[in-house]
């Protein structure tokens, strides 16, 4: 094989790779078991450190549920049809250089993230404002269906998080705890849910109290250190 031929080969299946990123999630155990309480509670937090996989979970699991590709490993809640959901950051670029990027790819590169690029549905809708940010992105579902998911932010204000009623909200970062009470209440109608990725750099906050000192916080984990994985449920 000619060196030019192998390089090509090499690029192809990169390629491809980066096409199939739900086929290759694979999810360490307190992955798998923040994954796994969506099944019986519709409030879940996972709060660790920087680069362990918070918002990589986070983006899992919605591009999960959009597609309605459960993996065999997967006990979490799970979806018969097309989906409603918000995923959503602190600021539009944050949302566009993370939680897109995480789910869509980045731009140019639309298929490369989570949602696998046969399931995009047309042409992502950008939003107004902010270079390359996407307002929202049809998913083809298994079922036939159609899910839909829109990227929120919180800088929009609790106004703009009114009105809408969801499946599922994912805050990556912790929200302010006007903007979670609103998010949540999106998905009351539907008996949805609602999920958080973050490291607590507010301490203490609100929103970290509310998990800590819930009745139904998941007493099998303890840790509260910064640089361990602790998942809550409230």
């Amino acid at each position: 094989m000619s060196p030019e031929l192998r390089v090509a080969m090499l690029t192809e299946i990169e390629r491809e790779l980066s096409r199939r990123k739900l086929e290759q999630y694979a999810p360490y155990e307190k992955q798998r078991e923040f994954h796994a309480l969506g099944a019986s509670t519709r409030e879940r937090l996972f709060m660790a450190g920087n680069q362990l996989g918070k918002s990589l979970s986070g983006a899992a699991e919605m591009a999960i549920h959009l597609t309605g590709r459960y993996p065999d490993w997967w006990q979490g809640r799970s979806f018969d049809k097309g989906i409603s959901a918000w995923a959503s950051g602190v600021t539009g670029e944050s949302v566009r250089d993370t939680v897109q990027r995480l789910l869509v790819g980045r731009p140019g590169q639309y298929g490369t993230g989570y949602i696998p690029a046969d399931c995009i549905e047309g042409e992502p809708k950008r939003a107004m404002g902010v270079p390359d940010l996407l307002d929202s992105v049809a998913v083809r579902h298994v079922s036939g269906s159609v899910s839909r998911l829109y990227f929120k932010r919180y800088e929009q204000g609790r106004e703009k998080w009114q009105g809408e009623t969801l499946d599922i909200v994912w805050f990556d970062e912790e929200p302010p705890p006007d903007i979670y009470t609103e998010g949540l209440t999106r998905t009351n109608a539907t008996g949805g849910m609602a999920y958080m990725t973050f490291t607590p750099l507010l301490g203490m906050s609100q929103i970290v109290m509310r998990f800590l000192h819930s009745k139904s916080v998941d007493q099998s984990v303890t840790s509260m250190t910064i640089d361990d994985v602790a998942h809550y449920t409230a």
